[in-house]
């Protein structure tokens, strides 16, 4: 792979090393093995499909084909495994007006409970509010209990629109951080990741 414009070399709790990085053209078949790798009901959760193994070539490009000075997809990797690919996430722009932007996360389902989403989470927030963010949203089928509950733990307020769940966060208001594992998690990777992805 080229080389990577950022990349970060941490360690999730477990102690497992992992490189974070922003997702780049030549992670095309990264992505299309990832989604490969998800079962039915995580491809249905994730992306509000049942379709098959193959994820769209639009899907792809929209993910992998952005600008490095400004990443908004970043990739999860343990590089010790054959197949590296332990999660994704990106947010993109909802409303320019309101400083809005819309984020979405993806663990593989065997890397469940490892505290990934909570990292991609924290390196979403970070890189949305370095871009001048203010509100950042995630949307869940009313089925998803599981990810429903991890969003409302890591301070997300909750609303329904009669179709799908929307949950919210203030980038700038860490005081509205709950008191709970998953919060403390997030406040903890925001603090150690900020001098690094919010630069001047």
């Amino acid at each position: 792979m080229a080389d990577d414009p950022i990349r970060l070399e941490l360690q999730l709790r477990d102690g497992t090393p992992v490189v974070v990085r922003p997702l780049q053209p030549s992670d095309r078949e990264l992505v299309a093995e990832a989604y490969r790798q998800l079962s039915p009901e995580a491809r249905y959760q994730r992306f509000w499909s049942h379709t098959g193994e193959m994820i769209g070539a639009g899907m792809i490009d929209r993910l992998v084909r952005q600008d490095p000075a400004s990443p908004v997809s970043w990739v999860v990797l343990d590089r010790t495994r054959p197949f590296p690919g332990l999660g994704g996430g990106s947010w993109w722009l909802e409303s320019s007006a309101s400083g809005l932007v819309e984020m979405s996360a993806v663990v593989l389902d065997s890397e469940q409970g490892r505290g990934i989403g909570t990292l991609l989470l924290a390196v979403l927030w970070l890189t949305a509010l370095q871009a001048g963010a203010r509100e950042m949203v995630g949307y869940v089928l009313p089925d998803n209990h599981q990810a429903s509950r991890w969003l409302r733990d890591c301070g997300a307020s909750g609303t329904w629109d009669g179709y799908k769940s929307c949950f919210r966060w203030d980038l700038r208001d860490l005081d509205a951080l709950p008191a709970t594992p998953a919060a403390a998690d997030l406040a903890g990777w925001l603090a150690e990741l900020s001098p690094v992805l919010m630069v001047d």
